[in-house]
């Protein structure tokens, strides 16, 4: 194993009771990693790491030429190591246990981390903490780790090219600090969060929407919804929107079994050819516009006259795309009125009104969408049960003096005229 810095020295050293770990300042950071690229080496850091109460994650990956996400990094430190893992050189399957252990896993915007280790490592954390989440229950809306850190910690984070290719070997120097340093302070900025979500009296909130990360779809889409992604096909009906769900369900499909973009199989305008044309021989299917040589090769040409047959034959209750309920037109008023009033309760609160409900939130509340999270936990307690008094009348959005929207108990008194 090798233990290379930010001068690009590297070191070999004989057991791993030691790992890289970091000395910083308040104006720099000094990041030592130990670069894991052998199964005994790796072996050797789950065992240490698993020994341990948490841990910090994150990944590093490409999608731009794949259909699923290309794991090319993965960072992994505790209170006693900091480590890069190479997925080029060893099988991250392995890590599957101490993911599934009692530690606690820490990430940032984990949401696409837990999509890479799913396919990785076959599963997902047991337990999760995720630093966005929490900052968003202590009023930081949807904040970057980078401003998270410089709020909370007072460190600076090395600057990196988003853009950086890190499926090249070897890595650079630079390359490697940037990466160690996106879980270097995750486990020192969780204290400080953690401090705040105990005083705020909100750990039980923020736990609790960090578990619901666990239940977030990951990996396949489901391509019968595949044809909601595409905007141009939004004003198709009938017949053509029937071919264009089945054609691009088909795309969907045959792009995650080749593990290829969507669109390198078929562009979304030449779904939307097919399905207005409805090709019934590849040589109309090569006319169309938007359907190239390359996206008819390897019998692709025969499958896609295929699924045009498909939607043809789909049932007239499939002919049209769903539509969600719409909302009421006496309703309508309360989601501008119950909008206002929720982003002054999470100044009030110091929530991430997002957080703490979208727009859309309120619709499906007020459309009684059974799936609606403001039906559910602190949200119920918070939001949802005094929209529900408000709608039913018990309830109404007034101004305190002081410019604040306030909820309150409706008085059913009306003002002399």
């Amino acid at each position: 194993m090798s233990l290379s810095g930010r001068s690009g020295e590297q070191t070999r050293f004989g057991g791993l009771n030691e790992f890289g770990r970091s000395h910083y300042s308040s104006t720099n950071t000094i990041t030592l990693h130990t670069l894991v690229s052998t199964e005994k080496d790796l072996d050797d850091v789950l065992a240490a790491a698993s020994a341990a109460s948490r841990y910090a994650i994150d990944t590093e990956f490409h999608r731009e030429r794949t259909y699923f996400p290309q794991v090319a990094l993965l960072q992994l430190a505790w209170d006693d190591g900091l480590v890069l893992i190479d997925p080029l050189e060893v099988d991250l399957k392995p890590l599957a246990e101490l993911l599934e252990g009692d530690g606690l896993c820490v990430v940032h915007a984990g949401v696409q981390d837990l999509e890479v280790l799913d396919l990785s490592c076959g599963t997902i954390p047991r337990r999760i903490f995720d630093t966005q989440i929490a900052a968003g229950f202590l009023g930081v809306a949807t904040a970057s780790l980078t401003s998270l850190l410089d709020r909370f910690l007072g460190i600076s984070l090395p600057k990196g090219d988003r853009l950086t290719d890190w499926l090249r070997r070897p890595l650079t120097d630079d390359q490697l600090n940037y990466a160690a340093s996106d879980v270097e302070h995750l486990l020192a900025l969780t204290d400080v969060l953690q401090s705040g979500l105990d005083g705020e009296g909100r750990s039980d909130w923020a736990m609790e929407e960090c578990e619901l990360l666990k239940d977030r779809p990951r990996n396949r889409r489901v391509p019968e919804e595949a044809i909601l992604r595409i905007k141009e096909a939004r004003s198709l009906k009938g017949q053509a929107f029937r071919v264009a769900t089945a054609t691009a369900a088909w795309r969907e499909q045959r792009a995650a079994e080749a593990n290829t973009p969507v669109r390198q199989v078929l562009s979304d305008l030449g779904v939307v050819a097919i399905a207005q044309q409805a090709p019934a021989t590849i040589e109309k299917l090569r006319g169309l516009r938007g359907v190239e040589s390359r996206h008819l090769r390897d019998g692709a040409d025969h499958e896609i006259l295929t699924a045009v047959q498909v939607g043809l034959r789909m049932s007239p209750s499939e002919r049209q795309p769903p539509r969600a309920p719409e909302l009421p037109k006496h309703l309508r008023p309360v989601v501008t009125l119950v909008t206002a009033w929720i982003a002054q309760l999470a100044r009030d609160h110091r929530l991430d009104p997002a957080l703490l409900a979208t727009r859309a939130d309120v619709e499906a509340l007020l459309k009684k969408d059974p799936e609606c999270r403001l039906n559910r936990g602190w949200r119920q307690d918070l939001v949802g049960k005094p929209i529900a008094q408000l709608v039913e009348g018990q309830a109404a959005v007034a101004f305190d003096g002081d410019g604040h929207l306030v909820l309150e108990a409706r008085s059913g008194k009306s003002l002399p005229h």
